[in-house]
């Protein structure tokens, strides 16, 4: 159950330096904010997945999860 939450704080740690890091540096090149983003994103569902499929198998409902 720990581990879930743990790993859902880490998920959303990425994804809120996917958007705010791309939107605070608005001289960079869009191509390469968006490839920075999806790399980003990446690392964030290598979190996210094992996160809910945990949390689903451990008890915790959808709603929850998210």
């Amino acid at each position: 159950m720990l581990r879930t939450i743990v790993l859902l704080v880490c998920s959303n740690v990425f994804m809120t330096f996917a958007w705010y890091g791309n939107l605070r540096n608005l001289q960079m090149p869009l191509w390469k904010a968006i490839l920075i983003g999806w790399v980003i994103a990446f690392f964030e569902y290598c979190l996210l997945i094992p996160a809910n499929r945990n949390g689903y198998l451990n008890g915790f409902s959808g709603f929850q999860l998210k």
